[in-house]
């Protein structure tokens, strides 16, 4: 139902060994920037919209509560500005020092409001990213 272009990958915590998860699936869909307003009409036809997420030009967020696990997805145009999940798992799967610091946030947010954990998740990433080249793939 996808187009061509789509590309499907498993990000997030579940996608990174040792990584603390709390056992959701995330995912996900990169598309050409020709097929994004395809992919987000397919996609918004079987899943609901994630209200606590940003939607832009470039990038639409999904989950379905009922499947277990609860499942989001991200959906987004290859080479955009959002298009960045991929480097973060990339950059854990490759450095345990990366994953136990993660951890390290996950565990002293336990308990704590979301939105501290999500600013201090966000700086982490920021900063894991900023240490990512891009690969020439990437603007397709």
């Amino acid at each position: 139902m996808l187009p061509p272009s789509a590309e499907i990958l498993h990000i997030g915590a579940t996608a990174i060994p040792g990584c603390l998860t709390k056992g959701d699936l995330d995912i996900v869909v990169r598309v050409a920037r020709s097929d994004f307003v395809n992919a987000e009409r397919v996609l918004a036809s079987r899943f609901a919209r994630n209200s606590g997420s940003v939607r832009t030009e470039e990038f639409a967020a999904y989950e379905d509560d009922e499947r277990s696990p609860h499942l989001g997805i991200q959906l987004t145009i290859m080479g955009g500005t959002i298009d960045v999940f991929h480097h973060f798992v990339e950059a854990l799967r490759g450095n345990s020092d990366l994953v136990r610091h993660y951890n390290e946030i996950k565990l002293s947010c336990s308990g704590q409001p979301m939105a501290d954990y999500r600013a201090a998740k966000d700086i982490f990433i920021g900063r894991v990213l900023a240490s990512c080249p891009l690969r020439p793939h990437d603007n397709a």
